[in-house]
């Protein structure tokens, strides 16, 4: 994972959204338009533009008391939806890959 500290020369070839791990839990979040995190990629604010990028991932780091470890990650859009774009994105969104209660 590339630290926000390390994401100073941000290019951006396509969608990109802001996502990091909620506080409380772990959970992976996204960054949405109200300034807020979700669960749901679906609802995350898409951006295009460096600049753009740049802006949401500072607003996005210094929120960390709700997440941290914000970083920009690409996305697909494919018939109306959002989709990770890349496999470590894939394997973020579909939760925790161990089981965390003991047997």
């Amino acid at each position: 994972m590339t630290s926000p500290l390390e994401q100073k020369k941000i290019r951006i070839t396509g969608p990109s959204v802001v996502t990091a791990n909620r506080t409380w839990d772990g959970a992976v979040v996204w960054r949405t338009a109200e300034q807020g995190w979700t669960t749901a990629l679906a609802d995350a604010a898409i951006v295009s533009t460096s600049d753009d990028a740049r802006a949401l991932l500072a607003e996005s780091v210094a929120d960390d008391v709700g997440a941290v470890g914000a970083y920009i990650a690409p996305v697909e859009l494919k018939a109306g939806a959002i989709k990770p774009g890349n496999l470590r994105e894939h394997i973020r969104s579909k939760g925790v890959t161990i089981d965390l209660l003991p047997a």
